[in-house]
């Protein structure tokens, strides 16, 4: 039940990175549920990861061997977390068995589980799912691998974009799964971007935080952070030009701006997929303070269940907004500085109803399948955006039948 989730179109081949997908029946039997991602010598990862305490074996195995890497395994259907010294084991002999297959150090291999958390890995069917990846590997594999990390997800999701550093253009391919447990701590879901304009060790691990805090870490389906978070940046440096080297390099914002936008499209995509979503939501928050204050608005707004169920419902009730608003906890909120917005309407202006609004100018923006809600708090020049989904039906029965 994706809102307006746009095709993958072309996905352009990164030089120096090679994809493989199988189904290795970890839990489907009749799906594609591995991927396997090969770098050439000479490419550099960054990463960001959850903050949750209850990180996930392949995450606490994966944040350790972020700089130069070579591979990466990742699996759907089992999330390898709340699995203790046996998961954090498995997660070490998955990367052990793909660096046998291609020849690096284990050590230079990174995992990633998304699915049902508790369950220990079928270990052997990860072995026979990395053998048939490694064998369908190609350039061209971003779509199959796309499909192979689905979990709740209604289609695949994978975008690319092109650009220039130094006068000379890069390309970029990133794909991102995720519907629900999603709520931005650090990272978001699994997503994983690759280009290949060079970047250092250094640089990619910065890059990685920068890409997420403005894209990936905007989106939120249900407020639940997730235990297996992850965003990584992979660059191969097979593009001509000057590696990018430290973050104040000019180089480094040329490159941050080229793929922001590609970046912004996973994130917009996942929520367009969220689980039992019909409704897309842009959350902007104007003249605030800080981002802090703008972000704790929009979140309060993007979490709530009554303003979801009203946004799912099409109902106009503005006092659920102003609810939202009053218990974000923004220090000295002034209600009569307040404004709120539906699309270009104005439902209320210096914290009452405005003058023009009607009930049913405030019903035909909310019966769109997307819009966006604006907040002006009157404090001050900050603003931030974030991207949300109503609550569904829907909703509750996938959560509800998940292990079923």
């Amino acid at each position: 039940m994706a809102v307006n989730l746009p095709p993958m179109g072309e996905l352009l081949p990164i030089d120096g990175i090679r994809l493989g997908a199988a189904e290795a029946g970890v839990k489907y039997s009749d799906r594609l549920d591995l991927a396997v991602v090969l770098l050439d010598a000479g490419s550099t990862v960054g990463g960001v990861f959850t903050s949750s305490a209850f990180q996930a074996a392949p995450v606490a195995v994966a944040r350790q061997r972020i700089g130069a890497a070579r591979a990466l395994v990742i699996n759907s259907g089992n999330a390898n977390a709340a699995t203790g010294e046996r998961g954090l084991g498995d997660a070490r002999s998955t990367c052990e068995h793909l660096a046998s297959r291609i020849g690096v150090a284990d050590t230079e291999v990174l995992p990633f589980s998304t699915g049902v958390i508790g369950e220990f890995l079928d270990m052997d069917a990860m072995r026979r799912g990395i053998d048939a990846a490694v064998g369908a590997a190609l350039p061209d594999g971003w779509a199959d691998a796309a499909r192979a990390i689905m979990t709740t997800d209604t289609a695949p999701k994978a975008v690319s974009a092109t650009g220039t550093v130094g006068g000379h253009p890069i390309r970029a391919t990133g794909m991102v799964k995720g519907s629900g447990m999603i709520r931005p701590d650090m990272a978001t879901m699994l997503a994983f971007l690759g280009t290949d304009a060079a970047v250092s060790a250094d640089a990619v691990r910065c890059l990685a935080r920068d890409l997420a805090e403005n894209s990936l870490n905007r989106v939120t389906v249900d407020g639940d952070t997730s235990t297996n978070d992850a965003f990584v940046v992979m660059a191969t440096g097979q593009a001509d030009g000057v590696p990018v080297t430290e973050r104040d390099d000019p180089a480094y914002g040329e490159l941050l701006e080229a793929l922001t936008p590609l970046a912004v499209d996973l994130a917009q995509r996942t929520a367009r997929d969220g689980e039992g979503a019909t409704k897309f939501v842009t959350v902007r928050v104007e003249e605030g303070r800080s981002s802090a204050d703008c972000l704790a608005v929009a979140y309060t707004i993007a979490h709530s269940p009554l303003v979801k169920t009203a946004i799912f419902a099409g109902d106009p009730n503005w006092g659920r907004f102003c609810m939202a608003i009053g218990r974000a906890g923004v220090p000295g909120l002034d209600p009569g500085a307040v404004g709120l917005y539906l699309d270009d309407v104005c439902v209320a202006r210096a914290g009452l109803v405005a003058a023009e609004y009607t009930e049913a100018a405030g019903a035909a923006v909310m019966a769109k399948d997307e819009f966006t809600v604006r907040v002006t708090l009157g404090q001050g020049d900050v603003s931030e955006t974030v991207w949300t989904t109503d609550l569904s039906y829907e909703y509750i029965r996938i959560n509800a039948e998940y292990r079923t």
